[in-house]
C-alpha cells in the first residue's frame, strides 16, 4: 500500500482521542499511547484527548485539522464521537457515523449480514430469562450469550446447560437491557483486518480458554496466533472476500477488523465487525499488517490517512 501523504506536516494538527468511559477504557489507553508514540516518532503534530479526563469544552479552545479515533467500545465505535467531529467539521479516521453505529449493534449488523447473504451464526434477541430459555430451545446448547454493544468479549458467556442460563443472562443484559443469544460455533476463530479497501492476511487464533475472551486477548501468554491462517491461497481468498463483503454491507470504510468462526464443515461465519480495533502490542491488526509488510509506525500513518476522505 502506497502512502497518500509524504510529509507529516500535511496532516496538520492531529487530535488522538483515546481512553474514554467505556468498559474497554484500559485497552483504549494502551492503544492510544502506542499510536501517539508512533506518530510523534514520524514527526506528526500530535495532541492527546482523553474524554474521561478533559471536557470537550476545554478541547474546543484549540483548532485541529483531523482526529485519530482510538476509543474502543461505546462512545468511540458507536458513532457518537464521529457525530461530534462531523458537527465540528473535523475529519477523522475510520468509518462514518451510521456505519459505526450499525457495526457496534450486533443485532442490526446481523440482520444486514443476513440480508446480504453473508454467512453468520443463527441468533435470537433476548430481553429476559424467559427469552433466553426459549432461545436455548431454538438454538440448542451450547449457545453464546452476549451484550449487543460491547467489545473485547466483555459480558459474553458460552452457556452449556440450563443451570448456567440465569447468571449468563443477567450478565449479558446488565449492560443495556437487551442481549443476543447466538448459535455457538465450535471450531477455529479467524480474523481479517481491512485497511484502505484491502484485506490483510488472516489470523488463526488458538487459545486454551473456552473462547477468545478478554484474558486470552490481553493477558494470556498461551494464546497462539498463526498468520496467515492457512497456506491454502484459495481459502485465504475466501476469508478476504467474505470480510470485505461484510465490511461493505455495513458501509464501513478506512480500517477495521472482521471476526469469524469456522464451522467443522469449513464454512466461515461472520461474528462481528470492529471499526476501531485494538492497537496494543498484542492486537491483531498490527500483527496482520506486519505479515503484510507494514511495521507499526507505517500502519498508524496509513490509518491516519483514512481521515483524508470521509464518505
Amino acid at each position: 500500500m502506497n502512502k497518500i501523504i509524504k510529509d507529516p506536516s500535511e496532516f496538520g494538527r492531529v487530535l488522538v482521542i483515546f481512553g474514554g468511559h467505556s468498559s474497554e477504557r484500559e485497552i483504549s489507553l494502551k492503544s492510544g499511547r502506542a499510536i501517539v508514540n508512533a506518530l510523534k516518532f514520524l514527526g506528526v503534530n500530535i495532541y492527546e484527548w482523553d474524554p474521561a479526563v478533559t471536557s470537550l469544552h476545554e478541547i474546543l479552545k484549540f483548532k485541529f485539522d483531523r482526529a485519530f479515533i482510538v476509543l474502543h467500545g461505546r462512545g468511540g465505535e458507536d458513532g457518537k464521537i464521529q457525530a461530534i467531529l462531523e458537527f465540528l467539521g473535523i475529519p477523522y479516521t475510520g468509518s462514518n457515523v451510521t456505519s459505526s453505529a450499525i457495526a457496534m449493534n450486533k443485532i442490526i449488523s446481523k440482520k444486514i449480514f443476513q440480508a446480504h447473504d453473508i454467512p453468520t451464526p443463527k441468533a435470537k434477541i433476548i430481553y429476559s430469562l424467559n427469552d433466553a430459555i426459549q432461545s436455548s430451545i431454538d438454538l440448542n446448547f451450547p449457545m453464546v450469550l452476549k451484550p449487543i454493544s460491547e467489545g473485547s468479549s466483555i459480558g459474553m458467556t458460552i452457556v452449556s446447560s440450563i443451570k448456567d442460563l440465569d447468571s449468563a443472562t443477567e450478565l449479558a443484559l446488565s449492560f443495556n437491557g437487551v442481549a443476543l443469544a447466538e448459535e455457538c460455533i465450535i471450531g477455529d476463530e479467524v480474523t481479517v483486518s481491512i485497511l484502505n479497501g484491502e484485506a490483510l492476511p488472516s489470523i488463526l487464533i488458538n487459545t486454551p480458554n473456552i473462547f477468545y475472551d478478554y484474558h486470552a486477548k490481553y493477558q494470556s501468554l498461551d494464546t497462539q496466533y498463526i498468520c496467515p491462517s492457512s497456506k491454502d491461497s484459495n481459502l485465504e481468498k475466501v476469508y478476504s472476500e467474505i470480510a470485505l463483503n461484510a465490511f461493505r454491507a455495513i458501509g464501513c470504510n478506512g480500517w477495521g477488523r472482521v471476526d469469524f468462526m469456522i464451522k467443522d464443515n469449513g464454512q466461515p461465519k461472520v461474528l462481528e465487525i470492529n471499526t476501531v480495533p485494538g492497537m496494543t502490542e498484542k492486537s491483531l491488526v498490527p500483527m496482520a499488517a506486519e505479515n503484510y509488510g507494514l511495521n507499526f509506525n507505517d500502519l498508524c500513518w496509513q490509518i491516519l490517512e483514512t481521515s483524508i476522505k470521509i464518505d
